[in-house]
């Protein structure tokens, strides 16, 4: 096999593209020939020591990707070499084959394309578990989202839509906000053209008749955190879900207190730990509304597996729409 070896988590220049012994799974695990896998912001981080989980040297990174299995492990029942799965493992994605632990290895109907499957796991689970079980969003209720044309603000858009809400879209470009609008955003607002605090708010009470948002979805964080927590609604819930623009913003607590709203925090990989059940079900659910037609990952481009640090140069660029896959 072949993979992108990280010796030295100095950045993207230090990996390597390395032929390796193809690995044996252990007891609980399979093997998957890797066809294809989706590059996420902690992909990033993570060669560049600054995630908060910090592998063993040297490791492959790529925490999400799709593939066939095509050996088992001892004790392993619910899968058969042959079935089609997604995995987000946390690493071991960007190379030609991968060991991963079956309980996180989702099977995949045989209409699922694989590169949507790379595609799927974080973004999805991210999302419903903010917007259904965190935000307990209703059918009728309005969303802003924040970032809303990289991959989990699409998604984010979509799930708000398939459960009945409203959808406000904030993105950085025009083509970025067209976008949003052709997956079922109802308004979208250029944010650099808003890019003062007051002329945000003004966007967002426009797009509201004055209400403001009941729900904020926020995986940026940054400098219009706090105006579009000015913004939200009476008993509004703000979902702190990243803060992909850089900095961590600071709010008042007074805000909280003003409009009787929630500052809620999303933490979908922990929520997958401690509730494995829970998340099984939810990703079970959205795979049916995958083969229903109520979600489908938005990809910006596919490039070959041994181009992966053109895929990293790329999301640096900040010009990404969706998700960038890698396939073999």
């Amino acid at each position: 096999m072949h993979a992108w070896l990280c010796h030295d988590p100095t950045g993207v220049d230090a990996l390597t593209w390395t032929e390796l012994p193809t690995p044996e799974p252990g007891p609980g695990e399979v093997r998957v020939a890797i066809r294809a896998a989706s590059l996420n912001f902690p992909d990033l981080l993570i060669v560049q020591n600054k995630y908060q989980m910090k592998p063993a040297l040297p490791f492959v990174p790529g925490s999400e990707f799709a593939g066939v299995v095509d050996a088992l492990g001892a004790g392993v029942t619910h899968l058969h070499v042959g079935q089609p799965v997604a995995c987000m493992p946390g690493t071991g994605g960007f190379g030609t084959h991968a060991v991963a632990p079956a309980s996180l290895c989702v099977p995949l109907p045989p209409n699922f394309e694989m590169v949507h499957a790379a595609a799927f796991i974080l973004v999805y689970g991210t999302s419903h578990h903010a917007l259904i079980d965190r935000a307990q969003l209703r059918a009728g209720e309005t969303v802003l989202v924040l970032g809303a044309a990289g991959g989990v603000g699409t998604s984010a858009i979509q799930i708000a839509k398939a459960a009945g809400a409203r959808v406000i879209a904030a993105a950085s470009t025009d083509d970025k906000c067209a976008l949003c609008a052709s997956i079922g955003a109802d308004v979208t607002i250029n944010y650099t053209a808003h890019s003062l605090p007051q002329a945000f708010r003004e966007a967002v009470k426009a797009a509201t008749s004055g209400q403001g948002p009941d729900v904020v979805y926020d995986p940026i964080g940054g400098d219009f955190a706090e105006p579009a927590f000015r913004s939200i609604a009476w008993r509004g819930r703000y979902l702190v879900v990243g803060f992909a623009s850089g900095p961590i913003p600071s709010l008042p607590l007074n805000l909280m207190l003003l409009k009787g709203a929630s500052l809620v925090g999303v933490f979908w990989g922990d929520f997958a730990k401690r509730e494995p059940q829970a998340n099984a079900e939810m990703l079970g659910e959205l795979v049916r509304w995958y083969g229903e037609g109520k979600v489908k990952p938005v990809v910006d481009r596919t490039l070959p597996m041994t181009e992966l640090k053109a895929a990293y140069a790329h999301m640096g660029s900040r010009s990404v729409k969706g998700k960038l896959v890698l396939v073999n």
